[in-house]
């Protein structure tokens, strides 16, 4: 990343706080309220009912809560998570991903680019087979970065003539990654959800950045 690059993600930051935040504060309510103080577990409970992605909710075989949550799910799912460690690793990968994305595309271009992804995240989960359980968490929109700045990697190298080994290392990375965490913790791995928004960010970054030096202005 140039120094016009760095500069820019170091401006426009917050924007990548302010999701953290959003991503934190639930979870943080939930935690509070689960505790001897307030024993109410049923709040996380009620949460995940309204807000998570839930598949049969699209199939007819489940009415909505609330009109429009058949359609708001595909988004809302992405800022709940399972438990402060769950939250904690999206977040630090969120962060890290995203002062280079904010650095290419701006705050504006940086939130459609998260949002589109969190939208892959919960197509890829419904396309492809999963249970009928619900699905949350951010990986599905942070995947979506790392589709996003994977394929910057590969413009870089292709209009450099560079070797396009590192790229395929990291993309061989990415899938040992999920292998090896669909072996440990099984169903609980919204594989599809990773798919989706990775190939949702891959192609909204050749769609806004189609040229090395394009910095999609009019999202600024």
């Amino acid at each position: 990343m140039n120094r016009r690059f760095r500069s820019s993600a170091d401006s426009h930051a917050p924007i990548v706080l302010w999701i953290v935040a959003l991503c934190a504060l639930p979870e943080v309510v939930f935690t509070l309220l689960e505790t001897p103080l307030f024993d109410l577990p049923d709040v996380r409970r009620a949460a995940l009912l309204a807000f998570a992605f839930w598949p049969p909710l699209l199939s007819g075989g489940w009415q909505t809560l609330w009109p429009g949550q058949s359609v708001s799910m595909f988004v809302t799912y992405a800022f709940l998570h399972v438990g402060f460690l769950h939250l904690l690793f999206n977040m630090l990968v969120l962060v890290q991903l995203g002062r280079e994305c904010v650095g290419r595309l701006g705050e504006w271009g940086f939130s459609v680019l998260y949002l589109l992804s969190a939208i892959g995240g919960a197509a890829g989960f419904l396309l492809l087979p999963s249970s009928s359980g619900p699905m949350v968490g951010a990986s599905g929109a942070i995947f979506g970065l790392f589709g996003a700045v994977q394929y910057w990697d590969w413009q870089r190298r292709r209009a450099t003539g560079a070797s396009l080994g590192p790229f395929w290392k990291v993309m061989f990375g990415l899938v040992l990654m999920n292998v090896l965490l669909l072996l440990l913790v099984g169903s609980y791995l919204a594989w599809q959800a990773h798919l989706g928004g990775y190939i949702a960010g891959f192609l909204v970054a050749r769609l806004v950045t189609p040229t090395l030096g394009h910095r999609a202005r009019g999202f600024h």
